[in-house]
This record gives C-alpha cells, sequence and structure tokens, in this order.
C-alpha cells in the first residue's frame, strides 16, 4: 500500500517517521512557528515538565503555563530572537513543571528557514542544567586525561591495541600519540608484556582489580630498550548505548615510578647485604682454622648475589713495586660449592688462564672488572674459554689485597637468567674480598 498524502502534501509516513525521531531523542525538543506557537514537543520534553505534546502543541510561547508571567515575554523574545541571527543562540532558563515546580533547562535555539529562505520558525533543545553540566564535565575530564594529566592515558581496544595515546603515555613511550595507535604491545614492550596483556584480559573478562597494579617493563624507544615500573590502574569500558553492557575496550592509567622502586630495593639491597657480612663475621669468629673462616664468608656472600665463587691465589703473594715480568701464577684454592665439574681442583697446579682473563686484569689493576657474554655466543663456550663453570654468563673479578700485598683474585659468578653486575656489585664484591684477603693472610702466617 502507498503512503497516505495529507492536505499539506506531506505522507503519513514522513509525519510518522518524523515523530518517532523526535521521541527517540535524548534531548528535549520543541518547534514554534513565525508566531511563535509551538509545532513539535517530544516525549523527552515531557518527561522534563510533565506536560505532554497535546497540552502543549498549539499555544503560544510559554505563557501562562511553563514560565511565569513575569518571566515569558523576555523568554518569548530571546527564543524567537534566533530567527534574525545565524548559528546557535545558547540560554538558560527557568521553566515550569506541570506539578507546578521549577526547573533550571540549558536553550539551543536557531531558527528555521522556509521554501522562500525567509525565517518560518524556531526550534529549541533543551535539558536541564545540571544533565548538561555533568556532560559537559564528562567531556572536559576526557579531554584533559588525553592532553594536560600528569599520568599516562592509554585506551586500549578488544584486540588489545591503543586506540588512544595521551601526550603523557606517548613520551613515556618514546614514540608520537599517532606512532603507538593500532601496533600490537608487542611492539612497543621488550618486556613484561604478557603481564600487561594478561592484566587487560583480566579487566576485559571481570572487571578492574580493586587496587593499582606496579608491572616491571622494557620500553622499545629511540635511545634503546628502557627497564621501567608502571604504577597501572586499569577501567573497563562499556557502551553506555547498549541494552547489555558491551565492552569497548580498557583504560589503562599509570605513572612511572621507577626511581622511587629503584631506591626502595637499592636500600633493601645494602641492608640484606650489611647484614650478611654481620652474620659472616660473626660464624668467622667461631672458627679456629683462618682458612675455614674464609670459605664461610664466601658462602654468605653468595646468598643473592652470585651462583659461584672462586679463589685463586698467588704461590708468591706480590708487591706491585717487585713484580716480576710475565703472567702471575694463580692457584686455584677454594670453589662455592665445591666439586664444580669442569673446574680444575684445589692444589698446586696454576690455573691455565689466557692472557687477558678478567682475573689476572683485576690482578694487574689491583680493583674490579665486570665481563658478561657477548650476544650470540654460548654461555658453555664463553665460560669454557676463561676456565669458568658451564653456564656462568656474567663474572665479577676482584683482586684479594692484605698489608699491601696481591693474594689472589675473588670471582663472582652469574648465569644467564640474572642480571649482569653493575657498579653497587663491585663494592659489594671488594668488601667481602677485603674480609677474605685478611683470613688467607692469617691463614699463610
Amino acid at each position: 500500500m502507498g503512503a497516505q498524502v495529507t492536505a499539506s502534501g506531506r505522507s503519513e509516513t514522513t509525519d510518522d517517521l518524523l515523530a518517532a525521531l523526535l521521541d527517540g531523542m535524548d534531548a528535549a525538543l520543541c518547534a514554534f512557528d513565525s508566531d511563535g506557537v509551538i509545532t513539535h514537543w517530544n516525549r523527552e520534553a515531557e518527561r522534563i515538565l510533565g506536560w505532554s505534546a497535546a497540552e502543549a502543541v498549539g499555544r503560544k510561547g510559554f505563557d501562562g503555563w511553563a514560565v511565569r508571567a513575569a518571566d515569558a515575554q523576555d523568554v518569548q523574545d530571546r527564543l524567537m530572537a534566533a530567527q534574525q541571527v545565524p548559528g546557535r543562540q545558547v540560554h538558560e532558563f527557568a521553566l515550569l513543571t506541570k506539578d507546578g515546580g521549577r526547573v533550571l533547562v540549558r536553550t539551543q535555539s536557531a531558527g528555521v528557514p522556509g521554501a522562500d529562505g525567509k525565517p518560518a520558525g524556531v526550534y529549541c533543545a533543551f535539558s536541564e542544567v545540571h544533565a548538561q553540566i555533568d556532560l559537559e564535565r564528562s567531556i572536559a575530564l576526557s579531554e584533559a586525561l588525553m592532553e594536560d594529566a600528569s599520568w599516562g592515558v592509554v585506551i586500549v581496544d578488544v584486540d588489545l591495541r591503543p586506540a588512544v595515546v595521551n601526550a603523557h603515555a606517548a613520551r613515556a613511550f618514546g614514540s608520537g600519540r599517532t606512532t603507538l595507535l593500532g601496533r600490537p604491545l608487542g611492539e612497543l614492550l621488550a618486556q613484561g608484556v604478557e603481564e600487561l596483556e594478561g592484566a587487560l584480559q583480566h579487566v576485559l573478562a571481570e572487571g578492574a582489580p580493586p587496587a593499582p597494579v606496579e608491572l616491571w617493563v622494557s620500553v622499545r624507544g629511540p635511545e634503546g630498550v628502557r627497564r621501567r615500573c608502571w604504577r597501572c590502574g586499569f577501567l573497563r569500558l562499556a557502551s553506555p548505548l547498549a541494552e547489555e553492557p558491551v565492552p569497548l575496550g580498557v583504560g589503562l592509567l599509570f605513572q612511572d615510578v621507577t626511581e622511587a622502586r629503584q631506591a626502595q630495593m637499592d636500600t633493601a639491597q645494602l641492608r640484606f647485604r650489611s647484614h650478611q657480612l654481620y652474620r659472616a663475621g660473626r660464624a668467622a669468629a667461631e672458627c679456629e682454622d683462618p682458612a675455614e673462616a674464609a670459605a664461610v664468608r664466601l658462602e654468605f656472600a653468595l646468598a643473592g648475589f652470585a651462583e659461584h665463587a672462586l679463589i685463586d691465589v698467588l704461590d708468591v703473594p706480590v708487591r706491585e713495586s717487585v713484580r716480576e715480568p710475565g703472567l702471575p701464577r694463580l692457584l686455584r684454592w677454594a670453589a662455592s660449592p665445591p666439586g664444580l665439574a669442569g673446574l680444575p681442583e684445589p692444589g698446586a697446579i696454576p690455573v691455565p688462564y689466557e692472557p687477558g682473563h678478567p682475573a689476572l686484569q683485576a690482578l694487574d689493576r689491583t680493583g674490579s672488572v665486570r665481563s658478561s657474554a657477548p650476544r650470540g655466543v654460548a654461555d658453555g663456550a664463553w665460560a669454557g674459554a676463561r676456565r669458568w663453570p658451564e653456564g656462568a654468563a656474567h663474572a665479577l673479578c676482584t683482586v684479594l689485597r692484605s698489608r699491601g700485598r696481591s693474594l689472589g683474585t675473588l670471582t663472582f659468578l652469574r648465569g644467564p637468567s640474572r642480571a649482569a653486575f653493575e657498579r653497587a656489585d663491585a663494592a659489594y664484591a671488594e668488601e667481602v674480598a677485603a674480609r677474605v684477603a685478611a683470613d688467607l693472610d692469617l691463614a699463610g702466617r
């Protein structure tokens, strides 16, 4: 069946469609003709003021029913003035509800031109001021988070790819904002990807955790890989337009707390190592044999510091002023833990260290030398060439000094799963070496 055409030339189908569109709007809407008579009134306007469309349509303005008499003329003049100026006009009015109450509304009105281009009326969309302010606050908050926030904000879609990134987060990733969009997290992070993606998937499935989470990640950037600690908060984002919550992604908010956490870790590490030195001193004091005391100190030093320790002593302690030319002769004195496979047994046979060996460098410099296996070189081959246990990937060699003489070297070894030795580790190793050297010197007497 075709649409029925009314006397005005519009089809009933068109009128029904217009009515459905007006009633489906989230904002209240009314329209006036050029004489100020109300021609349209939707359901949201009825909800806010209580007046039905049947009661509102056909009235001239709001005078006598939806606004106080003292304000009626001013309200009418300001609304109808929209016919004479381009664009939208924004006003705030106090309107009356059907039950006699008052509600403050914010209106946006604009003129409606006729077929001949002359003013044909005004449409006016309005909403309660507090609802409008809530909306504006939400929009302002979103814009502030994306621009001026002092923490990183990343909106991650359901595929766990960044969809929106603010300026702070872009700096944390060491890249431009648009460069990060749509890229897998594995391309942005060298380490910590599994932990971060696991947290995001949990939020999508179960909701946000009750407290912030601290994650250690390694960020790929122009300067290389940087290890950072992020204090993260998560928000599950769902569409407000769906009848049932539909996940749109996850909001990730984070702050870089690397310096604070590193300071805490350094303090805890220093406290632990000082306690180990204290315990080792107490245990060594109970040993009748100074050589046994040196071995006890070595065992305490390994805890939380390294996997292996080796003590090599010079067959004759020397002073720098009387050092003989040629390679020093180092004898294996002890290994901890004992009985390591592939190592020479303690005895009188010199350890066959090649020239340039880190232990020989430590003797030559009278200090500490750090060394690590290069990338692409098997740990076993690198360690075997240096007469160290298979699997050693990081080494720290320091000299044993007592009474102005070099007695030998102390070597600490770590596996590939551990981090390389740092300067703070060298300082601790030198403190242990000084105490072990004193025990060895006393044993030699």
